[in-house]
């Protein structure tokens, strides 16, 4: 009989991060004060108190683009290979300080330290050296004779609040515009970590304002009529609300919002790569990923195979502390984040999916969600159609590729895909048809800076990334 092993804990120290009591706005290179009611940020596998955390009012956004207004004509002067500088040193920083800031992520918003340590922090680095590379060059990007726009007005989620920040940031400033962010309500203090590393860097001040809140603060953001260019990352609903504000305005806007993903394995597919892929694709980070593969479409003649794989995978995932190197599955960000996916979980089943999940013990204090599956979904089901943005997967079948695509792209959203066959030409043809703006071929959740990010339909337009991503921060 084979031997079952236990894995010892192995937990990352929280000696490397020095948590303040309470954080200010960073506005102007300073932290100051913020006129709002401050709220508390808290670690979600534990549910304690992190920090307070100051409320930026609309007067203390005004204050921060004016500070970037004044930095703009400062920074935009700057010859580019002089901006690269400060970005390569930007880089090095956040490389040198990897372990702090990766215990600091994971402690604020609940994901594995394995995933903020080895994905997460290597690419916010791997971010601002691409576009360092980049300051010096943009006569040679193909958009004619390049000009910044002004200042950037950018809000971000929270599901990778550091990684977000640099796809913002970095190529912001590489096309010397100036910037102010407003991290998400639940995960600021990499952020604010990050405003120290500008400091560190001599960035000089007014270039990177960051400034926290809630929803009444990024709105304020992105309605400040000295705002150039709005760049938000998040949900459907909310950018509704910012196209409708932006509209007629003159701002040039971004969009990267939610998706609905299919992952499409053939029959002629490695089952245990497949299966790994699936596993990354919706469980990585919790499913908080907006280009999760939450639809599996698996064909018919090799669904059971799949299945029973995928199984006997998610019996091994282990689930608990985020800071314990062997966890996979971390917390779920928050409680309302937890409320809605029960709710839609609960609707799948009320609809006559069939539910299962790995025997798996819930820890007694903070937000958990067990990997699930569900089978038995039709496209008509509410867990096909609405993104849940959590550890659940919705299995349906198809037979033939033109059936996997036309099911694929039966959505309202855009934004990924994958594809899984050993046939080169299938994964041509398919990638060819499915209006997903990134697809990958027998892989899934890939990411490089030099690649561009970005949606159709519902999830966004506008691309973040690699040389597309220098467009959204040019006047051209």
């Amino acid at each position: 009989m084979m031997a079952i092993f236990e894995y010892a804990p192995a937990p990352e120290s929280r000696d490397v991060v020095d948590i303040r009591p309470s954080y200010g706005l960073f506005v102007n290179g300073e932290f100051v004060d913020g006129s709002g009611t401050p709220f508390k940020t808290v670690n979600p596998a534990t549910e304690e108190t992190l920090a307070e955390v100051a409320t930026a009012s609309s007067d203390d956004v005004d204050r921060a683009v004016q500070a970037a207004r004044k930095a703009f004509g400062v920074w935009s002067a700057l010859p580019g290979a002089e901006r690269a500088k400060y970005l390569f040193r930007i880089a090095r920083i956040i490389q040198e300080r990897a372990r702090e800031l990766a215990v600091l992520e994971s402690l604020d918003n609940g994901k594995p330290i394995r995933e903020s340590r080895d994905v997460d922090v290597p690419l916010v680095a791997a971010h601002f050296f691409y576009y360092a590379g980049w300051a010096d060059k943009l006569a040679y990007a193909g958009f004619g004779e390049p000009r910044p726009l002004g200042v950037a007005g950018q809000v971000i989620p929270w599901n990778f609040p550091l990684l977000m920040l640099a796809w913002k940031i970095a190529p912001a400033l590489a096309c010397g515009n100036t910037v102010v962010l407003k991290p998400a309500e639940t995960t600021p203090l990499t952020a604010l970590a990050f405003a120290d590393i500008c400091r560190q860097a001599e960035l000089p001040p007014g270039v990177v304002n960051i400034v926290t809140g809630a929803g009444e603060t990024g709105a304020a953001v992105v309605g400040h009529p000295d705002v150039d260019k709005v760049a938000f990352t998040g949900s459907t609903e909310v950018g509704r609300i910012i196209a409708r504000a932006v509209a007629g305005t003159g701002k040039k806007l971004t969009l990267e919002l939610g998706g609905k993903a299919a992952n499409i394995v053939f029959e002629d597919a490695a089952v245990d790569q497949a299966v790994e892929g699936i596993v990354n694709g919706i469980f990585f980070n919790q499913g908080h990923v907006c280009c999760a593969g939450s639809r599996l479409l698996v064909q018919e003649s090799v669904q059971e195979e799949v299945l029973e794989s995928l199984r006997r995978r998610l019996s091994t995932l282990r689930l608990g502390d985020p800071l314990d190197k062997n966890t996979d599955i971390g917390a779920i960000n928050s409680a309302e984040q937890l409320a809605k996916i029960r709710s839609l979980s609960d609707l799948g089943e009320s609809e006559g999916a069939q539910r299962w999940s790995p025997a798996c013990e819930l820890p007694d204090k903070g937000f958990w969600f067990p990997p699930t599956v569900f089978t038995g979904v039709a496209q008509s089901h509410s867990i096909a159609r609405q993104e849940i943005f959590g550890p659940v997967l919705s299995v349906l079948t198809f037979r033939t590729p033109a059936e996997a695509v036309e099911k694929a792209n039966n959505t309202p959203y855009g934004l990924s895909a994958g594809v899984w066959t050993e046939k080169g030409s299938r994964i041509l043809w398919m990638a060819d048809r499915l209006r997903a703006g990134v697809v990958w071929a027998n892989t899934f959740n890939k990411f490089d800076p030099a690649s561009p990010f970005g949606g159709y339909k519902e999830s966004g337009y506008g691309r973040e990334g690699g040389l597309h991503g220098l467009e959204a921060y040019l006047d051209v």
